[in-house]
């Protein structure tokens, strides 16, 4: 990985983040480097093959913008307006997680601990341009003194109508047998096959997650939303001594839990702003989440992973 003239490497003492601006401006990978030269990893890291192939799904983490999770039937009307997105090149049934995943990013400035991204969006007819709202994105990744990656989330409405939006990112951590989540939520989105909201109610998992032990991976077979999350989670091996906790601002008041049974090597706590088709349900805003942004205006707000090791912090 480290050898790929793309990526953009961060460092901050023996941590380290590899950043992939043409992969949909995801993060790589997460890891310090041990004594022994070896790398202990945070977020689990892109393949070689998925880098070579563009892929974003086998990143570390990857934004999600304008919107997160799935819109039903990948389409939704808002102000009068039937916004159809299902020719947008996304190959879901549903469209998913917007399209700034699916673009490459522009580099705006780096230094050794710290990069900036841009994305800038117009409506058109070429692919994933279907979104009819002009808008820039920006991302700035930090390794911060702290060894905290630190991701700042901003976007900008610079079209002339309101336009509404959801931002978030979608990482993914080593997955192994002993693998627990400590965090705490209010109540679960309960889905359809295809994944799409249909009450949002009590699951056993709440409890579980909020306990001393914490829930293990291996627990449910979830791909569900949350609300109502304290934007803190801790993701621990406790048979390796180690952990990671993701802490949020409160505009990523919802949180997605994917621990798929047929897939016990993937593992998503996700910090996002909105629930699944959040532009398509009659429900209060604290449970779906979510916002509008006026003609020129902006929103910024920031998540990011704290690495434990043993009893103490790096």
């Amino acid at each position: 990985m480290a050898d790929d003239p793309a990526l953009i490497e961060l460092r901050a003492g023996n941590r380290r983040a590899s950043i992939a601006p043409h992969v949909g401006g995801a993060i790589a990978a997460f890891y310090d480097l041990t004594d022994q030269g070896e790398r202990l990893h945070w977020l689990r890291p892109a393949s070689p093959e998925a880098l070579a192939a563009r892929n974003p799904l086998g990143m570390a983490s990857f934004p999600l913008l304008p919107y997160c999770n799935r819109l039903r039937d990948a389409r939704f009307v808002f102000n009068g307006e039937t916004v159809d997105l299902s020719r947008d090149g996304n190959a879901f049934d549903h469209a998913l997680h917007g399209h700034a995943w699916r673009r490459p990013w522009s580099v705006v400035g780096t230094t050794a601990n710290a990069v900036e991204l841009s994305l800038t969006h117009a409506p058109g007819d070429e692919p994933a341009h279907h979104w009819p709202y002009r808008y820039e994105a920006t991302q700035r990744i930090e390794l911060t003194d702290a060894g905290e990656l630190l991701v700042t989330l901003s976007i900008h409405n610079l079209a002339d109508k309101p336009m509404p939006f959801g931002l978030g990112h979608h990482p993914y951590y080593p997955r192994t047998p002993s693998t627990r989540i400590h965090t705490g939520v209010r109540a679960m989105w309960h889905a359809t096959p295809d994944l799409l909201p249909t009450i949002l109610g009590a699951h056993e998992s709440l409890g579980m997650l909020a306990s001393n032990e914490g829930m293990a991976a291996d627990a449910f077979d979830l791909d569900n939303n949350f609300a109502g999350w304290s934007r803190s989670a801790t993701i621990a091996w406790p048979d390796e001594d180690r952990s990671v906790t993701l802490t949020a601002d409160a505009m990523f008041a919802h949180m997605v839990l994917y621990a798929p049974a047929a897939h016990p090597d993937l593992l998503c706590v996700e910090p996002v702003s909105n629930t699944v088709d959040f532009l398509n349900l009659d429900m209060p805003q604290e449970d779906i989440g979510g916002g509008v942004l006026q003609p020129g205006e902006r929103v910024r707000a920031s998540f990011g992973w704290r690495p434990y090791s043993g009893t103490h912090q790096r």
